[in-house]
C-alpha cells in the first residue's frame, strides 16, 4: 500500500480509469501535433483549474517540473519589478535547476535575475526576521504552502498574512511553491487559502498529472504578457493537459478533497493517542511525525512486514502523502499496522 505516492505525485490513485482512458484518447493524435502551437486542451485544463482552484482570473502558463514552474517564477518576477533579491525560508526545497538559470549567457532570457541575484533565507515564522529583511530591493518571497522535504512543517496563517502584506507594501511578489501542498492534498485546492490570502504567482506540479510529467505557473492577471517572457519545449502538449484535465476531473467528480479533510482529521486524531509518536502535523492527507530514536526502523518493519510504503524526513520523521482517494479501509490498515510495530491500541 503507497502511503507516500512519490512525494505527493499520485493524487487520485495509481492507474486509475478515468486518468488512464484521458490518456489513450490522445495517443494517436501525437504526430499531429505541436506543443508549440495552443491547443484546445490547454484551454479546457487552464478554464478547469482556474474553476476548482479558485483562482479563476490567473493566467496559466504550462511547463514540465515543479523546478521549472518555480524557476520561471522566480525568473518572472524579477522581469516585472526589475530587482534581484529573493526571500527564501530554511528548510524549504523548491527544486533542482537554479544552475540553469546561472549558466545561461541571454540576458533576454535571464537577466535581472541573474545578474548578482541574492538569496535571503530566514526561519520560517519569524515574523521579526522578516519584517527586518523585507524592503524595496526585494524581487519576490518565495515560500512552500506547507513544507514537504523539510518535515511537513506549517507556515502560521499569521505569517502567511504577514507576508502577502509587506509584499504588497514595497511591490515585491509573492510565491506561493504549492507543488507538493497543491491540488487538493490539505482539504482546500492550496494549502496558502487556509489564512485567506491570495498570491501573486503559484507553482504547480506533481499531483497536477497523476504521474505525467507535468508542472506549471499560475500567474496574476495584472502581469501583462509579452512574447519570448517564457518558454518551454514539452510544456502544454497533448498528453500532459489530458492527463491534467482527468485529474481536476476525477477530483471534482469524488469529493477527493473532502476526503482528504476526512480521513486525514481522522488520521491525526488517532495518531495522537501514540504515546510514541512526537510532534504530530500537518492538514488533510499531508500529515507528518517525529519518532524517538528507538523506533527509527518503523518505516522499514511498516514496509517489509506489512507492505506498506512511507516516506521520511530526516532524521526520524515520518510522511505520509497517500493518493487524495485514500479508502477509510486503508487507512485502518495503516493504523492497525501502526499499532502492531508500537505494541498500542488505538481507539476505532
Amino acid at each position: 500500500m503507497d502511503l507516500y505516492g512519490g512525494h505527493a505525485v499520485i493524487s487520485i490513485g495509481h492507474n486509475h480509469p478515468h486518468f488512464v482512458e484521458a490518456l489513450k484518447s490522445q495517443l494517436d493524435k501525437i504526430s499531429f501535433y505541436s506543443n508549440s502551437v495552443k491547443n484546445s486542451l490547454q484551454e479546457k485544463l487552464a478554464d478547469k483549474l482556474g474553476q476548482v482552484s479558485g483562482y479563476p482570473n490567473h493566467q496559466l502558463f504550462l511547463c514540465n517540473s515543479g523546478a521549472e514552474a518555480n524557476e520561471n517564477a522566480l525568473k518572472l518576477a524579477s522581469f516585472v519589478n526589475g530587482r534581484k533579491k529573493v526571500i527564501a525560508f530554511k528548510k524549504a526545497f523548491h527544486g533542482r535547476t537554479s544552475g540553469a538559470v546561472a549558466a545561461t549567457d541571454n540576458p533576454k532570457i535571464v537577466a535581472p535575475f541573474n545578474a548578482g541575484h541574492e538569496i535571503a533565507f530566514l526561519p520560517l515564522n519569524d515574523e521579526q526576521a522578516f519584517i527586518e529583511t523585507i524592503n524595496t530591493e526585494i524581487s519576490s518571497v518565495i515560500i512552500e504552502g506547507i513544507q514537504g522535504v523539510g518535515g511537513i512543517i506549517l507556515p502560521n496563517d499569521s505569517f502567511l498574512q504577514l507576508l502577502s502584506k509587506k509584499c504588497k507594501e514595497v511591490g515585491a511578489l509573492l510565491i506561493l511553491d504549492e507543488v507538493q501542498s497543491g491540488y487538493g492534498r490539505t482539504g482546500k485546492f492550496f494549502a496558502h487559502q487556509f489564512s485567506g490570502i491570495q498570491a501573486d504567482l503559484i507553482t504547480i506540479a506533481k499531483g497536477m498529472g497523476n504521474g505525467f510529467p507535468i508542472g506549471g505557473l499560475l500567474i496574476h492577471p495584472d502581469i501583462k504578457p509579452w512574447s519570448g517572457m517564457l518558454g518551454t519545449t514539452f510544456g502544454g502538449n497533448y498528453l500532459a493537459c489530458a492527463a491534467g484535465l482527468s485529474v481536476l476531473e476525477v477530483i471534482e467528480q469524488e469529493n477527493l478533497m473532502s476526503n482528504a479533510t476526512t480521513l486525514g482529521d481522522f488520521w491525526l486524531e488517532q495518531l495522537s493517542t501514540f504515546s510514541d509518536i512526537k510532534a504530530i502535523r500537518g492538514k488533510g492527507l499531508m500529515i507528518g511525525f517525529d519518532l524517538p530514536d528507538e523506533l527509527a526502523t518503523l518505516r522499514n518493519d511498516l514496509l517489509f512486514k506489512h507492505a506498506i510504503f512511507t516516506g521520511e524526513a530526516k532524521p526520524n520523521t515520518v510522511r505520509l502523502l497517500p493518493s487524495l482517494a485514500l479508502s477509510k479501509t486503508e487507512a485502518d490498515t495503516f493504523l492497525e499496522a501502526l499499532t502492531a510495530e508500537l505494541k498500542q491500541t488505538v481507539s476505532s
